[in-house]
């Protein structure tokens, strides 16, 4: 019998699942949750959700690209800017986001909260990489940080006007991203769910 192919329950415009499309991009691989966020990752019988755990199972089955080094300091710095994203960044610009949509915020305050936690983030992101000369965040090869980053770094870009000159490093780097066909076809306005977004 053969094997199916997994089945990702994702929203076009949500950078988890943007990191998702990446990861699974770069391993070859072309709405359902517990607690109904995106995204989902369905393979056979084993259904998986959150970005973070969908990329480290993707990293331990298809062992192909490996998104992680072996170098356990590069490692380390690849798992820490992964986290910096999508705990101390991503989630809180959604609590702004929520905020203006139910009301509980003007849009003035929300894009000021928001632009509070990309800029907290994205400088400890610059002080980590500090002298980095490579192509990427970690290397000369995309790795789980590069995953995390762009999706990130988009949504500052094309939805919260976040001045990437600030950030020499993650503008570089996002420049590079986007030479990348798995990036490309991973951008949220390429997804057949997408909304007519601001490019």
């Amino acid at each position: 019998m053969a094997a199916m192919k997994p089945v990702l329950y994702s929203a076009a415009i949500s950078s988890c699942s943007y990191r998702v499309r990446i990861a699974l991009s770069l391993k070859d691989y072309e709405k359902i949750n517990p607690i109904k966020y995106v995204p989902a990752l369905q393979d056979g019988d084993i259904l998986v959700s959150d970005s973070l755990a969908i990329i480290l199972y993707l990293e331990d089955k298809y062992p192909q690209h490996p998104l992680l080094p072996q170098d356990l300091k590069r490692k380390a710095l690849n798992l820490q800017i992964a986290n910096i994203v999508c705990s101390s960044i991503q989630p809180l610009q959604c609590y702004a986001v929520i905020g203006l949509i139910k009301g509980k915020l003007g849009p003035d305050e929300s894009l000021q909260i928001v632009h509070h936690y990309i800029d907290k983030g994205f400088r400890a992101i610059e002080k980590l990489l500090e002298g980095c000369d490579s192509k990427f965040a970690t290397g000369d090869e995309v790795q789980l940080a590069d995953v995390f980053l762009a999706p990130q770094i988009h949504a500052g870009v094309t939805r919260f006007d976040i001045d990437m000159s600030k950030y020499p490093h993650l503008e570089r780097f996002y420049k590079a991203y986007m030479e990348i066909p798995a990036f490309q076809a991973a951008r949220p306005e390429n997804q057949p769910d997408a909304p007519s977004l601001r490019q």
